[in-house]
């Protein structure tokens, strides 16, 4: 209104005109009316529009007035434009935390499940495993008979692998990792794929053997490769297609390792599996490292591969990546963090077993298992005293401690465990050897045992070749 009084439109007309300073270069012209439009074109959220104005008068301060707020409010919008943006960027990482836990719950959830049964489903497995050697041994070769048993034992270990998986997922299990070259672990998968793929897969390679060396486990990193070839095998069984194994050495920079949690930056050797399989949807792609998520058929898959995958090369520090699109294939790249060592020696190969006279104490609470360790273990020479209860164990060491030179002890028993029956054993006799073995505990691992002064600490089940070994391992430390 003041405006309008001091400033008639008649009059604003044919005074200076203003200038709207939007257009590139050519001022536009125009008379008082137009504030209202540009306000109104502001208040529509067009902002940062100002005004020219070539003179000292009221409208020249109105115009000045006019462009600060308009570029403050500008500048308020970009701000705020801004901190949206970085709210839906707080929130999308949010929600992947948040699947990325509720994955790790589900990891811990079937961890704990593991650990319940692995200890007496270890104990099963190598009852059944020792008594189908032992049968064996005793039958004729190349009998229907020995072949029926050999079918058996590659059953039992089959079924060990797969409680191994369980408690490599869950995170459960002794890890023993060592510099290892990875491409000869894929060459050497290679020769055994060959055998077992059918002919419309075609198999390729493509390593680069200085790609480096990590520190890993080699049959962890060996499960993951056949998992992966596994699945991809899967994938091109109906239309076969090309299986490519991949090593190559590569640089994660600071990007990546942010999109990945638990990855630094660095020299990594990347492991890759490709092939020209059916392919994924968006939507299997984000579940498929879940536990118990399969595609396959009944009886096809458990759907623990990949969560094992990912399980095993996550506690490697390292990650693992995919792409497909269906009718495309798929390609997983595993990325492990490279390490300036060499590689350690390969082990020698199996030879006839040691053997020896040693007097040995067992002790389990499963009689089956002491009756068949008893059994093994004489037919390797040793003299064998077996004990069911830790207490009735203790009682017999404690009344002639001189009669035995080694003692394998369970490590879960309902009286003792064989932790505590290893303390009172180096009481009565600091010097004697000692090999703990369990199924799982969560009470104690290797390091646990070491410091407790344990000789050996091994994980059932335990065949004929593991008690040679490591018997006479223990006895030869012991002697030197």
């Amino acid at each position: 209104a003041l405006l309008s009084s001091a400033y008639p439109f008649s009059a604003c007309s044919t005074r200076q005109p203003f200038v709207f300073g939007s257009r590139k270069g050519t001022p536009t012209y125009f008379s008082f009316p137009h504030f209202l439009i540009i306000a109104q074109t502001i208040a529509s959220g067009s902002l940062g529009h100002t005004i020219a104005r070539d003179d000292k008068t009221e409208f020249g301060e109105l115009a000045n007035h006019f462009n600060t707020m308009s570029m403050t409010l500008k500048s308020g919008y970009d701000r705020l434009e801004a901190a949206n943006k970085e709210l839906h960027r707080e929130i999308a990482e949010r929600r992947r935390m948040e699947e990325q836990l509720r994955r790790s719950q589900k990891m811990e959830a079937i961890g704990t499940l593991a650990g319940g049964i692995a200890h007496d489903f270890n104990n099963i497995l190598m009852t059944m495993l020792n008594y189908t050697d032992i049968a064996m041994k005793s039958m004729p070769p190349a009998t229907s008979v020995q072949r029926h048993l050999e079918k058996v034992l590659i059953a039992g270990r089959r079924a060990r692998d797969l409680v191994r998986q369980i408690l490599l997922f869950s995170r459960q299990t002794e890890r023993e990792r060592k510099p290892v070259q990875v491409h000869f672990l894929v060459r050497e998968l290679m020769t055994l794929l060959r055998a077992s793929l059918p002919s419309t897969i075609e198999m390729r390679q493509n390593i680069n053997a200085s790609a480096g060396t990590v520190l890993a486990d080699p049959t962890q990193m060996h499960q993951v490769l056949i998992n992966l070839c596994s699945n991809a095998e899967h994938a091109m069984r109906e239309k076969g297609g090309v299986l490519e194994l991949a090593v190559d050495a590569v640089e994660v920079d600071d990007a990546f390792a942010a999109l990945h949690p638990g990855v630094r930056p660095g020299s990594h050797v990347i492991l890759s599996v490709r092939d020209t399989g059916h392919g994924m949807t968006p939507e299997v792609l984000e579940r498929i490292f879940d536990p118990f998520f399969t595609t396959k058929e009944m009886g096809q898959g458990t759907g623990m591969g990949l969560a094992v995958v990912h399980g095993i090369v996550a506690n490697h520090g390292g990650t693992v990546t995919v792409e497909s699109r269906p009718g495309e294939g798929t390609t997983f790249a595993i990325y492990l963090p490279r390490i300036d060592q060499a590689p350690e020696d390969q082990s020698p190969a199996e030879g006839p077993l040691p053997r020896g006279t040693e007097r040995i104490l067992y002790v389990d609470d499963e009689e089956d298992l002491v009756d068949t360790v008893r059994e093994i273990l004489g037919g390797l020479g040793y003299q064998v005293t077996g004990k069911t209860r830790s207490t009735e164990a203790l009682e017999a060491f404690r009344t002639t401690p001189d009669r035995f030179d080694l003692i394998i002890t369970d490590q879960t028993m309902p009286d003792m465990s064989g932790e505590a029956l290893a303390r009172e054993f180096r009481r009565i006799r600091p010097d004697i050897p000692i090999i703990l073995c369990t199924g799982f505990s969560h009470l104690i691992d290797s390091e646990e045992a070491q410091l407790l002064g344990v000789d050996a600490f091994c994980f059932k089940p335990m065949e004929e070749r593991d008690f040679a070994l490591t018997i006479r391992s223990v006895l030869a430390q012991r002697s030197t």
